[in-house]
């Protein structure tokens, strides 16, 4: 059964308020070719930018506390396991063993100060 509202907005996240520029993203639960995993979102130079939560190199988590996606300066996306460096806005590996990957970007934009994801073919909504 479809929802009007998500199918005019997406599907509801966090308050953007929640989003620091470079701090702790969010998570929130996906189903990903089929398995559940998360997806997360951060907020970067002012903008909201949402990926599957899995590693180019290795198929693990990013995060090493829950939200945790940046390095200490705020300016890549690190996976905790191996340093892979990613760049927020696009998700591209920028140093690292993952060199030539890139995250799977999900759909995200921000309305009436809440963010909001956007199912598509590969990444879509846990149902019960």
């Amino acid at each position: 059964m479809h929802n009007s509202v998500m199918d005019n907005i997406g599907i509801p996240i966090c308050e953007s308020a929640k989003l620091e520029e470079g701090g702790k993203g969010v998570r929130f639960p996906v189903l990903a070719g089929g398995n559940a995993g998360t997806g997360f979102v951060v907020r970067y130079d002012k903008q909201v930018y949402a990926y599957l939560n899995r590693c180019a190199h290795v198929p693990i988590e990013l995060d090493w506390n829950e939200g945790e996606f940046f390095d200490s300066g705020g300016l890549y996306l690190m996976c905790s396991t191996h340093g892979a460096l990613y760049t927020p806005e696009d998700g591209r590996c920028a140093a690292g063993p993952c060199r030539g990957g890139r995250l799977r970007a999900i759909a995200v934009h921000e309305k009436n100060g809440h963010v909001f994801w956007e199912p598509d073919d590969y990444v879509k909504p846990i149902t019960a």
